[in-house]
């Protein structure tokens, strides 16, 4: 059989699946490897490869197609750096995962009834995750393809094994007892701080939080809240929602101008110190002090830790509650951790706003889920939650890698910010006539998600984009951001 035949892989030797042919004919000279994966991931794709089926060995299937072992082994590292496929010793490699968002759309570009990116509104984003396209960059998400499926069924039942029949009626607002002291001990481990379970609030995500604390300060007569700058639209719309007025404060190299902020005269003060966002700057040792010594003074601090768990090329950052218990409410979750989809984080305010948030939260919904509480709490203790954050590190890093070396290739006169920790990265342009907005528009025509800067802005700042790379493999972000050079050459 010479290069051009045609191999179908059945049943027999793909567990599962319909019939798979392969004509390495088609593949272009030189990206064989490049060819054979991209077959896979189709088939995977379209559910041809179901999720558990197997691969065919390595060995079987280069004599099959004649073709060298090493192009074969080299096409499934690919699939595995993807998440698509996972070694599994004897049982050999399997498939354990879908690409996510990918369009049915034959030129891959977006769907029809694109928002417009230059008014974005409250709907933006739920507008924005509407649309479908080839490859989505967007911040904010993390590698949901690798969520921890039997670990959580097998948490799932312990759970249900040992449940009360009374653990299914309603049960404390704040949050079952369980979660609440995994988290204080997860936030001991993790995090430094030392909490008192007692002190914490189980919320539907750091959002949640958000319009909680608003309407508790909102009625202390609290009407004025600052924000960083750049700093998340989304926070930003959150507070603005419940009546709060929300005071840029520039960000630089060094993290948030504190002078700004006492010159401001605002109250309290939302901050990222550990991994700001969007720029990923970390605030540093001088501007901690400053703030801290503004709080002491009477400020309040809203931290929101979002993510600071997903670090790479530098130690943890001390988080400010872990210093400053009486003038800081904390705020993190399991969406960077887990999955957004689980609406499930804690908020650990100072005693003395503690009780009007419980009431806030036993009127918005009389507490969060208990059974997916009960869950998490057990994949906290069985450290089954630390091993999933080893595991996911390693594969952030190696897309992060890759949006580093494709922003290199692909978009020389970009700067790249943020890079050591984190889910995304920012770039900024030089360029004084590149609209940001412009350029998000015409890489969304065709067919990839991102987010400019300036929807994150306040005051004027220099155009760019930020980009997630967790949720996509190396081969799609090289793609993405390969077609926003495209863009940017096709410029008048």
């Amino acid at each position: 059989m010479n290069r051009s035949n045609q191999v179908e892989i059945g049943r027999s030797k793909l567990a599962g699946a319909d019939f798979l042919q392969l004509r390495p004919g088609e593949a272009p000279p030189g990206g064989l490897s490049e060819w054979l994966a991209s077959r896979f991931r189709a088939a995977i794709a379209d559910g041809r490869l179901a999720i558990g089926s197997r691969l065919p060995a390595t060995r079987q299937l280069a004599a099959e197609l004649q073709v060298s072992r090493g192009v074969v082994t080299e096409a499934y590292q690919r699939l595995t750096e993807d998440g698509h496929v996972s070694g599994r010793g004897r049982a050999g490699t399997v498939v354990v995962a879908a690409p996510i968002g990918t369009t049915s759309a034959a030129s891959g570009h977006a769907a029809a009834g694109r928002p417009a990116l230059d008014d974005p509104g409250l709907e933006i984003f739920d507008a924005m995750r509407a649309v479908e396209a080839r490859i989505d960059l967007t911040p904010g998400i993390p590698d949901l393809a690798a969520f921890p499926r039997a670990a959580w069924l097998k948490a799932e039942r312990a759970v249900l094994t040992d449940l009360s029949a009374s653990a299914f009626g309603y049960g404390d607002p704040a949050g079952t007892p369980a979660l609440r002291l995994a988290v204080a001990n997860w936030l001991a481990r993790n995090r430094g701080i030392k909490a008192d379970p007692a002190d914490l609030i189980i919320v539907a995500g750091v959002s949640q939080a958000i319009g909680l604390i608003a309407q508790v300060l909102g009625k202390e007569g609290i009407t004025e809240l600052a924000v960083e700058d750049p700093g998340s639209l989304g926070s930003r719309q959150h507070l603005q929602l419940w009546g709060m007025r929300t005071p840029p404060i520039p960000v630089d190299a060094d993290g948030l101008q504190v002078d700004v902020l006492r010159a401001s005269g605002a109250p309290a003060v939302m901050v990222t110190p550990a991994h700001q966002f969007p720029t990923g700057v970390v605030l540093d040792g001088e501007r901690r002090r400053e703030l801290m010594q503004w709080a002491t003074d009477g400020g309040l601090i809203l931290e929101d830790d979002y993510d600071a768990e997903h670090r790479y090329d530098r130690p943890p950052v001390p988080a400010l509650r872990a210093m400053l218990a009486e003038h800081v409410i904390y705020m993190g979750s399991v969406s960077k951790l887990l999955a957004p989809a689980l609406r499930i984080g804690w908020m650990l305010p100072p005693p003395k706003y503690r009780e009007a948030l419980v009431g806030a939260k036993r009127l918005a919904d009389l507490g969060n889920a208990a059974l997916p509480q009960l869950v998490i709490a057990h994949l906290m203790e069985s450290g089954e939650l630390e091993r999933q954050l080893r595991y996911v590190r390693r594969r952030h890093r190696v897309r992060r890698d890759a949006m580093i070396d494709a922003i290199g290739n692909h978009l020389p006169m970009a700067t790249v910010h943020g890079a050591a920790a984190g889910l995304h990265l920012t770039i900024t342009f030089d360029d004084t006539d590149l609209s940001d907005l412009a350029l998000a528009s015409a890489t969304l025509e065709r067919g990839v998600k991102t987010q400019p800067l300036s929807w994150h802005c306040q005051q004027p700042r220099p155009a760019g984009l930020v980009l997630g790379y967790a949720a996509r493999t190396p081969t799609e972000i090289t793609e993405g951001i390969a077609t926003i050079g495209e863009v940017l050459a096709a410029r008048p």
